[in-house]
Order: C-alpha cells, then sequence, then structure tokens
C-alpha cells in the first residue's frame, strides 16, 4: 500500500477541516477506498498510486481554494471534487470579485461556467443564461447589473420576470399588483439586499434607479442606459419574447435567465425563451451560456434532487 504525506502547517488545518472535522469526513466519503488519518497538521494518506495521485491534485485545489477565499464548506468541496476542469478558479483574475456587498460580502462567480458567463457579458450587450435551478443564473446577473450601476456604465437596472402562476392563483393573493407579485420577485429582492445597502436600494427603488416589474409593463417603453434583467424568461410566450427582446435602447445591457426544465405556461404554448435561442443562436453581438449541475451552488442536495428529477423524466 502507498503512502502520501501532506503537511497543512500553513492552511490553518483546525478550520480547512471544518468544525468537528466535518470537511475531513466529507473527503473520506469522497475517497471511500483510500484510508485518510489526520493528526494535527499532518495527513497521511494510504492507497494505490493512482487514487492517490488523483487525491493529491484534488486537495492541492482545495487548498488553493481555501487560501484565497479564506473559507470552505461541503458544497465548495463537492463543487471542487467533482469539477472538470484543470482548474476549479481562476487566480488571474476573471474570479474577481464583481461586488463587494453588505456585511463584507463578496460577490464573485464561483464555478468556471459562472466565470465564463461573466467574460461573456464583457463581450456581449444581449446575453441568454440558460441552465437548472440554483446554478447562479439571477445571481450573477443582479450583481452584474449592480456592478455596471456602481462603475456609472449604465443609468438604472430594470429586472423583470412575466407574471406566470406556478401553480397558483394569483387572483386570489390580497392587495394589489405589486402586492400580489412581490413574493415572486422575493429571489432579485434578496440578491438585491445581499448588495446594495438597505437604505441606498430603498432610494434606488423610490427613485426609479432600480425598476422591478412584471414583463407586461415593459410594452412600449425604449430601455435607454439601462442594465435589464429578465428572469424566468421560460414562461414567456413568442410575443412576449418578442417585445422585451424589440426595448433595447442606447448603452442597454440585456441579461436573461431561464430554465427550459421548468415552463409554466399552459399547454401546447411555446416557450419564447426556446424560440429566441434558436432564432438568435447565430446573431452577433448575442452570447449564450448554459449551465448545468456542476454548477449548482445551493446547498448540495439540489444537485441530487435534480438529478433524480432528470432521471426520471429520461425514463418518461
Amino acid at each position: 500500500m502507498n503512502e502520501l504525506i501532506i503537511d497543512l502547517a500553513e492552511s490553518n488545518p483546525r478550520e480547512f477541516f471544518g468544525v468537528k472535522n466535518k470537511n475531513l469526513a466529507f473527503l473520506k466519503q469522497h475517497y471511500p477506498k483510500l484510508k485518510i488519518v489526520a493528526r494535527g497538521s499532518i495527513m497521511k494518506v494510504y492507497g494505490d498510486e493512482e487514487r492517490l495521485q488523483e487525491f493529491d491534485s484534488k486537495l492541492e485545489m482545495l487548498l488553493k481554494y481555501f487560501s484565497k477565499y479564506n473559507k470552505i464548506d461541503e458544497n465548495v468541496i463537492e463543487r471542487l471534487l467533482t469539477s472538470n476542469e484543470t482548474e476549479a478558479f481562476d487566480s488571474k483574475g476573471s474570479g474577481d470579485v464583481l461586488v463587494h456587498g453588505n456585511n463584507g460580502m463578496l460577490i464573485r462567480p464561483k464555478t468556471p461556467n459562472q466565470r465564463k458567463l461573466v467574460a461573456l457579458c464583457k463581450k456581449n450587450d444581449m446575453v441568454f443564461a440558460i441552465g437548472p435551478a440554483g446554478t447562479g443564473k439571477t445571481y450573477i446577473g443582479v450583481a452584474l447589473a449592480v456592478q455596471a450601476l456602481k462603475n456609472k456604465e449604465v443609468k438604472r437596472i430594470i429586472i423583470t420576470r412575466p407574471a406566470v402562476e406556478a401553480g397558483e392563483n394569483l387572483g386570489f393573493l390580497p392587495g394589489d399588483l405589486k402586492e400580489k407579485l412581490d413574493p415572486y420577485m422575493q429571489p432579485i429582492y434578496d440578491a438585491l439586499r445581499d448588495m446594495v445597502p438597505t437604505e441606498r436600494l430603498a432610494s434606488y427603488i423610490e427613485k426609479g434607479t432600480i425598476q422591478i416589474a412584471p414583463l407586461a409593463f415593459m410594452r412600449g417603453r425604449t430601455l435607454d442606459q439601462a442594465y435589464v434583467i429578465l428572469d424566468e424568461s421560460q414562461n414567456t410566450t413568442h410575443a412576449q419574447m418578442k417585445m422585451f427582446l424589440t426595448r433595447m435602447g442606447k448603452d442597454a445591457k440585456f441579461f436573461i435567465t431561464g430554465d427550459p426544465g421548468q415552463i409554466d405556461l399552459p399547454r401546447r404554448t411555446i416557450s419564447g425563451l426556446k424560440e429566441a435561442l434558436l432564432i438568435l443562436k447565430d446573431v452577433d453581438g448575442v452570447g449564450m451560456m448554459y449551465l448545468d449541475d456542476s454548477d449548482v451552488v445551493r446547498h448540495r442536495l439540489v444537485k441530487k434532487v435534480i438529478a433524480a428529477y432528470k432521471d426520471i423524466e429520461n425514463r418518461n
């Protein structure tokens, strides 16, 4: 049996291994054919040569991440261990902070595909971000919008969603249209609260610098000098998507998110997103980024839930 000895003295092993060695236990679970023993700052790993080399390479990646971000958890570990990329993040700048958020939070892309998405947005004025729940599509879009506003690249942020009832009836909810729709816009408000101080956010919304509205409110408008996000675009119809895309004005950026696997439109209604992806795939200036299960940045179980549902759908 081969042996690998690693000294973690420079990496603060107590924090790296996690509370009650939770991260270490997760590593052991991921490599059941290796015997992993850690005492103090020394880690000894026993097993066959090929698996030891893989473990050494992945551990180096984890330590590099921990050194840069000063934190690591099970979600990050699983994402890095299952990454097909030679590097789980780019130390040369593509993983730079997008926004310095509240309470010292640093908002930055977390996965290789998220970094590609950010790079794509720098090259194109219209970008489609496509992927399943939890891949950070909306969050990255909001971060890029806030960054553009702070850098005075745009004068306002406009965020919209189609008012489609995801198995629920809006008519039974109390209040006016805004009050009915606010719960559906909650993920957007949550993202903004991470990135913009509370009082400033309230001021931006009051002055119209940041606007959050249903898609129907976009009709007839020309959106100049704005960073515009269309969220949940899989629930647009042909007419709605065409209407939205043709609102683009001077010095505007359009960021469209969607998950073709979660369409809530009536049966036999073609999704405007699916149609747009086919129509615009060869148009210069339009970028398309497809995120997948490896980009899920929520709890690690979300990735497993998506995979389980996908398996069932493939059987049917």
